[in-house]
């Protein structure tokens, strides 16, 4: 009895664990899809993407041409790849070497009134984007940094700053006190116990943070579309620009949408391993 009862356990829980990974794969699949469609888009033609769904097709990379070339009166492909790998990269710099030390003095050595100072970053946040672009655009207008990298770069750090500063206190509070107490022992100075001690080990979590960042400022829109839409524009305004009021425009807009995503997709693979141990620190709960 006890025996049959065993199997018939087994066998109920070997279902559920069936069912419950085919209902994982069905639902990462539901939302894979879309972005699936789109890059299956990018090497259709015009006909094919805007007409009955096809599933089998011809592929060809007209579209890809396309986008790329260079055409009079608009930024080419090259051009906002740049400007967005420069004014994504330097934000990002900038928010982690800011958050970094500030990160640090909130968890490892925390300063007088740390919560009141957590609340304060973390609130930055509350506000959206568009009840504020009025005076950005009118302070960036005064120093004239409209059109300008330096416009993006400044608001991507500050608006990453937040992230990055609760991210990184969540990780360093995952080092041994220990090892910071010993280290001080031994006469390391501060400098030397971040740098040494506290760093290394966050080292995943560092990677994760950026990550983030990175994909945060490299999909911002609204920002790039209000102060920055001409000399150095951006590459999600820049796919904006295949749109147009004739119904032809789908394959093309599909195939400058994979373009743009890509580097995104390549640097998350490049970084998974450092940022699935990143987060499994403890930062995202």
């Amino acid at each position: 009895m006890s025996e049959s009862t065993d199997v018939a356990d087994f066998g109920s829980n070997r279902f559920v664990r069936a069912l419950l990974s085919a209902s994982t794969y069905l639902l990462g699949f539901i939302f894979f899809f879309p972005v699936l469609w789109m890059v299956l888009n990018g090497f259709k033609t015009e006909d094919q993407a805007n007409g009955t769904p096809v599933f089998f097709f011809q592929p060809t990379l007209d579209q890809f041409r396309l986008v790329t070339e260079s055409i009079p009166g608009r930024s080419s492909f090259g051009e906002v790849i740049i400007n967005s790998f420069v004014i994504v990269l330097v934000s990002t710099m900038i928010a982690m070497i800011l958050a970094v030390p500030a990160a640090f003095a909130l968890s490892i050595r925390p300063v007088t009134k740390w919560r009141d100072v957590l609340f304060f970053f973390i609130s930055t946040k509350f506000l959206p984007v568009v009840a504020g672009i009025l005076p950005v655009y009118i302070i960036a207008r005064e120093f004239e940094l409209l059109n300008t990298r330096w416009s993006l770069i400044i608001m991507y750090t500050a608006l990453n700053l937040p992230l990055a500063v609760w991210m990184l206190r969540s990780f360093f509070q995952e080092v041994p006190s220990e090892l910071i107490e010993a280290a001080r022992i031994d006469g390391a100075s501060l400098r030397s116990q971040l740098t040494s001690i506290v760093l290394p080990i966050v080292a995943p979590g560092l990677a994760a943070t950026g990550l983030l960042c990175f994909i945060f400022a490299w999909n911002e829109f609204f920002l790039s579309l209000q102060l920055n839409t001409s000399d150095a524009q951006t590459a999600s305004v820049w796919v904006t620009g295949f749109e147009s009021q004739r119904e032809d425009f789908i394959a093309k807009l599909s195939a400058a949408s994979t373009l743009v995503v890509l580097p995104v997709v390549v640097a998350g693979w490049v970084a998974q391993k450092r940022m699935i141990r990143g987060l499994a620190m403890g930062a995202i709960k």
